[in-house]
């Protein structure tokens, strides 16, 4: 490869952008973004800029850089520009506090920091007190800091002497139960999730256009939205701001996307609209979920609509993409799937051995793009990577067929009655009334201290008797589950707390 002559090199950016040149595409759109089209030439460029440009302002190999950016090229050409250069990327959550933001870049030790101009803010009040931080770039606004420094430097760059198991780049875990902690991941992982989910489980294509709701700092949209499309040399759309369901829809219907990249409240927040465009108003041959399970009933509601299905799946920070999905021409309503081709999967009690057939237990997985640790927390560490295992926090059961049925996190199960009940499987009965928009389950103790189940509800209209509808949905819930499962209380409220991501912060409602 170009760059060394170490038979053992392997660089990632390289990996992932120097072929789409060799295959002709230099002058294909790689990134249409709220400036335009940028080619495959373009992006490689200024690739090739920023590696430069980390240089000159002395940030070194194997030194991290965080990068708090919105979604338009310019994040590509950092996080890739970073790994060509050998300095580790750190991309991060654009909707966070300024606290977190503080104790990321104090956790992290970051010396160099690029922020889009409309974040900055959150930064000022904190960022002299980092003793590592040597240099503030700014992305986009009137300053131009960014594209001046990129102007400055050449576009040609010989890549750093990495290899496949060297630092690559880290992404912070999304905060549903707590302080998001720092996953470390190799060069060799991205190529992972690339080739053993985006091609062979969902036959990603050159011709395909793809657009993920997801942001680029989730592993979930980092994939979608910049891995896939790279390694098969397809365009990617990026939205900078939220995805609404008018600016998604917009580019359902303008850009016309092959692949939608979303998230289970999306999905349902869509289908609430009345802009969603219908079967033949669209060019969708595909739409993925992941992030939280998807209910069954919102599947069946986005095919009748759409025309399409949605391959729900599950992934993590620690593993970088999804292992367990559903795949087209095989799609089990309410199931996550089977298990990605190239990774292994096993339920286990708590007793850490392998529950019966049937029965349910905490997931696992073995594959090769699991993340080495979470940065300065051994502890953590040690529970979640075990060898070739990784522990997920998720409590699944596997049916007669061999297909993965969703029970919830493990840190959100309730034992009524000295039996396990799963939140989601309460949620995924409420969320099936014509009037509930979300549901969150959590437990709540009795007046004898005992758990049972609570339902927080958000409506998509407020009826005039909430007091007989909340009776109304209790019995709603009764008619679909075991009874000691129907939530005891349910609360309606305008929103769930969520992460950037689109997970409900379920720790938040239990603490309310």
């Amino acid at each position: 490869m170009t760059g060394s002559t170490d038979e053992n090199f392997y660089n990632a950016a390289v990996d992932l952008m120097d072929h789409n040149l060799a295959a002709g595409r230099g002058d294909k759109t790689a990134v249409i973004d709220r400036t335009g089209a940028h080619s495959y030439q373009d992006v490689i460029n200024g690739i090739n800029k920023f590696a430069n440009a980390l240089g000159s302002l002395g940030i070194l190999p194997e030194q991290r850089v965080v990068l708090c950016l919105n979604d338009t090229v310019d994040f590509p050409i950092c996080f890739l520009g970073a790994i060509k250069a050998g300095v580790i990327p750190v991309p991060i959550n654009t909707r966070l506090t300024e606290k977190d933001y503080d104790y990321i870049l104090e956790d992290s030790r970051a010396t160099g920091l690029i922020v889009s101009h409309d974040l900055l803010p959150l930064f000022e009040s904190h960022i002299d007190r980092h003793d590592a931080l040597k240099s503030v770039t700014i992305s986009g606004g009137d300053s131009g800091e960014l594209e001046s420094l990129l102007q400055a430097q050449p576009k040609d760059y010989s890549a750093a002497k990495t290899r496949a198991d060297d630092m690559c780049f880290w992404l912070y875990t999304s905060g549903t139960t707590g302080m998001p902690k720092g996953t470390v991941h190799l060069h060799s992982n991205m190529k992972a999730t690339a080739n053993l989910y985006a091609k062979e489980t969902i036959g990603i294509r050159e011709d395909d256009v793809m657009f993920s709701a997801a942001k680029l700092f989730f592993a979930y949209g980092l994939g979608n939205g910049l891995t896939f499309p790279f390694t098969v040399g397809a365009t990617v759309i990026l939205l900078d701001g939220p995805p609404t369901s008018e600016s998604v829809c917009d580019i359902l219907t303008r850009e016309k996307p092959t692949i939608f990249y979303g998230v289970p409240t999306l999905f349902g927040m869509l289908l609430a609209s009345d802009i969603l465009p219908k079967v033949g108003e669209h060019n969708l041959r595909l739409c993925t979920s992941a992030g939280e399970a998807l209910p069954a009933d919102l599947l069946s509601r986005w095919q009748s609509h759409v025309g399409v299905d949605i391959l729900d799946g599950i992934g993590s920070t620690e593993m970088l993409h999804i292992f367990l999905a559903n795949r087209p021409g095989d799609v089990r309503p309410g199931s996550t799937g089977k298990p990605v081709e190239g990774y292994d999967i096993r339920l286990t009690g708590d007793d850490g051995l392998p529950v019966a057939p049937g029965e349910m237990g905490a997931l696992e997985i073995s594959g090769p793009s699991s993340g080495l640790m979470y940065w300065n927390q051994r502890a953590k560490s040690l529970e979640t990577f075990q060898g070739p295992w990784t522990r997920a926090g998720d409590k699944y059961r596997q049916d007669e067929d061999g297909y993965y049925i969703y029970c919830g996190r493990t840190d959100d199960m309730l034992k009524v009655g000295g039996i396990y009940v799963s939140p989601f499987e309460v949620e995924a009965a409420l969320i099936e009334h014509e009037l509930v928009l979300e549901v969150a389950v959590v437990g709540k103790a009795d007046a004898d201290e005992l758990i049972k189940p609570k339902a927080i509800v958000v409506l998509k209209e407020i009826p005039k008797d909430q007091q007989a509808l909340a009776l109304e949905l209790q019995e709603f819930a009764k008619s679909r589950l075991a009874p000691y499962k129907y939530p005891r209380w349910v609360e309606f409220v305008e929103e769930l707390p969520k992460t950037a991501t689109g997970k409900i912060q379920r720790f938040k409602l239990r603490d309310s």
